[in-house]
């Protein structure tokens, strides 16, 4: 099923905006902004938080890649970038995570339903992968600090390094919160005894 759209553009040629106002609502989609330059562009992604940003590169104000780069720190968009040049600098620079296509133009309709898709469908498994890689960040960065809340436990009380988790573990438990959570508590209070 094709996913209707809310779709940012932006051109310093009136015409290549009026092309877009056309041709996007016979694909299904609705722009909700047409912006003549880069900054306009940032300022009616920030007021309208489109789906996607279909940009120009070179616009006066600022050009669409960086453009491409404010929109994407306020909130990350996929972007299709579009030129009248092929121009291999350019494409270096566009060489972004959130870059999803390059067209050139003049664009056809037919060349711009599967860039919107493909771009959509890119977008989308580039947003799970970033996810997945803070989640494993996070998982490691949690594992460090329960290992040393364990090795803590370990040397003051005694304990085996099974049962000192399984101590971690119950009193996670019984206190209804994260592992992690105890282990940090665990830590802090190792800190607090050494400053004093």
């Amino acid at each position: 099923m094709k996913q209707s759209l809310h779709i940012a553009i932006a051109d310093d040629e009136p015409d290549m905006r009026e092309y877009f106002q056309q041709v996007l609502p016979r694909l299904g989609h609705t722009v909700v902004a047409a912006a003549r330059d880069g900054r306009e562009l940032v300022e009616v992604c920030r007021a309208t938080e489109p789906d996607l940003v279909i940009t120009d590169i070179r616009m006066p104000e600022l050009d669409g890649i960086d453009a491409a780069v404010q929109i994407y720190q306020d909130r990350p968009i996929p972007v299709i970038l579009v030129s009248a040049h092929q121009d291999t600098n350019l494409i270096e620079r566009a060489d972004l995570d959130h870059i999803m296509a390059y067209l050139v133009k003049p664009i056809k309709q037919g060349d711009l339903a599967p860039s919107i898709a493909v771009a959509i469908r890119r977008f989308d498994q580039f947003k799970s992968m970033r996810q997945e890689a803070a989640d494993l960040r996070q998982a490691l960065a949690d594992r460090k600090v329960i290992e040393k809340a364990k090795g803590i436990l370990m040397k003051k009380t005694g304990l085996d390094e099974p049962e000192a988790f399984r101590r971690l573990q119950k009193l996670a438990s019984e206190k209804n919160r994260k592992l992690v959570e105890i282990a940090s508590t665990i830590l802090t209070a190792e800190e607090a005894f050494q400053i004093l």
